[in-house]
Order: C-alpha cells, then sequence, then structure tokens
C-alpha cells in the first residue's frame, strides 16, 4: 500500500479500509446521465413517429399523383433536423445543440399544427360528426391523431431537456 499525505484530501493508495475518504458525486452528475436515457428513448419515439408522419405525407403523393403539401413536408424535414441536432447534443452533452434542438421542434410543432388548421377538419368533425368525416377525411383524421401523439411526445422531450440543460450548467455561485 503506498503511503497516505497527512494534508487532507484524496489518498493516494487504497485497500478497501479508507471508503471514509472516497469522494461523493454531486447528485446534478447523476441526474445528468439519468435525464439522457431518458432523453435517448424519448427520442428514439419522437422518430418513429416521425417515420410514421413521413409516410402519411408520402403516400398521398405516391398513390393519387397529389401535388406536394410544401408546408407539411417542412415539417418533417424540420423535425428531422432537430432530430439529428437533438442526438448530437445529448450523446455531447452540448446544451447549445439541445436549446437548438428545443426551438426547431417546436417551430416544427407549429407548422403542423398550421397543417391541420389549414384542412378545417376540426371543423369538418363537428359539423358532420365523426362517422361521417372518418369515411370523408380518413387520411386527414388518422394525421391530426399524428399531431397529437407528436405533440405529447415533444411536451414530455422538452421537459426532460429542459432538466437536462440545467443540471448540465454548472451552479450558480453567490457573491
Amino acid at each position: 500500500m503506498q503511503q497516505r499525505r497527512s494534508g487532507g484530501g484524496r489518498p493516494s493508495g487504497t485497500d478497501g479500509s479508507d471508503f471514509s475518504y472516497r469522494m461523493v458525486v454531486d447528485s446534478r452528475y447523476t441526474k445528468v446521465a439519468k435525464y439522457k436515457s431518458r432523453l435517448s428513448g424519448i427520442l428514439l419515439s419522437q422518430g418513429l413517429i416521425l417515420l410514421a408522419g413521413a409516410l402519411l405525407k408520402a403516400i398521398p403523393l405516391l398513390t393519387t399523383g397529389e401535388d406536394p403539401n410544401v408546408l407539411g413536408l417542412s415539417t418533417v424535414f424540420l423535425s428531422f433536423l432537430s432530430l439529428i441536432i437533438g442526438e448530437s447534443g445529448r450523446r455531447r452533452s452540448r446544451a447549445s445543440f439541445l436549446k437548438i434542438y428545443l426551438i426547431l421542434s417546436f417551430i416544427a410543432m407549429c407548422l403542423s399544427l398550421a397543417c391541420i388548421l389549414k384542412s378545417n377538419i376540426l371543423l369538418k368533425v363537428l359539423q358532420h360528426g365523426i362517422a361521417n368525416a372518418w369515411e370523408k377525411e380518413r387520411v386527414q383524421l388518422i394525421e391530426a391523431a399524428h399531431i397529437s401523439a407528436e405533440l405529447l411526445v415533444l411536451i414530455v422531450a422538452a421537459s426532460t431537456t429542459l432538466s437536462l440543460i440545467q443540471n448540465m450548467s454548472p451552479p450558480k455561485r453567490s457573491s
């Protein structure tokens, strides 16, 4: 066993009996690890929802040959870009990337909500009932359900990301 310095601090050698000298990890570091793993699962679910949304946008283009919905396609592109930035920020512990991820995700969500509001699907459901609207506007109703799920995941992602950013930044020192 190596000699210990008597000046305090951390011991240089260990034989198992110096457990009382061991340094304790600050709780915010354990929180960062917990939030990073939670955010990983959230980003995965957000990616799967994004894939479903991309398929919903692509099916009408392929089957009927309609003109592409530029607003809808831009939401898919922006969401995909925000996911890449968010995953990069999570892996590298970059708070600035995570902030950009939050901003881009909320912009993409606002564009998605604009697509739904533009289609007047909610008004059609209120006027004709869900059964009649389902027969006529099935794709738009599925898209509205998709955007609702995306919004729910985004709220959870925002909460987790903000907690992660808060614990990643150094504590404020009061003078």
